[in-house]
């Protein structure tokens, strides 16, 4: 993971915080450049494990997405998606997480698919985070098609 020092200014701005892992830029908003989603480390800085790779930093959609959350979204996304989808796209995501571990690693590690839940639907932002980064998760999706998400660009 490679963060430059822009990056890790904006992001810590964003976070209200010290990142505690490191991390990559992997979207970015098209018009300003700016941070929207960030790929975490699967460990903290301090060994503890990280189970949320793909984390939305974007203000914006995350103030929307918390008042889609608010307003009963996490359980509605859930009762809306495949099961099987799900499913697919939690284990897909840990399954990515666990292979950026190095292969020698003893210790502690992250578990659980997207935002560190095995099944279901815990956060619909891990969720909209794991789709803008180009992933196939039905949640995301379900998001998207709820929130307006600007143009973007992935950046690997």
């Amino acid at each position: 993971m490679s963060e430059d020092v822009a990056d890790h200014a904006a992001v810590t701005a964003l976070l209200g915080r010290e990142p505690q892992a490191r991390f990559d830029v992997v979207v970015r908003r098209a018009a300003t450049g700016a941070p929207m989603v960030i790929r975490n480390a699967p460990l903290l800085d301090d060994g503890t494990p990280m189970p949320t790779r793909y984390w939305l930093v974007d203000p914006e959609l995350s103030l929307a997405i918390a008042r889609l959350e608010a307003e009963g979204g996490v359980r509605v996304a859930e009762a809306s998606v495949d099961p099987d989808a799900l499913a697919a796209a939690h284990a897909a995501y840990a399954s990515e997480r666990d292979r950026a571990l190095d292969p020698g690693y003893v210790g502690p590690r992250p578990s659980g698919g997207v935002g560190g839940t095995a099944r279901g639907v815990k956060c619909l932002h891990a969720h909209f985070a794991n789709w803008l980064a180009g992933r196939d998760d039905p949640v995301g999706q379900w998001v998207a098609s709820r929130v307006e998400a600007p143009d973007v660009i992935r950046e690997w």
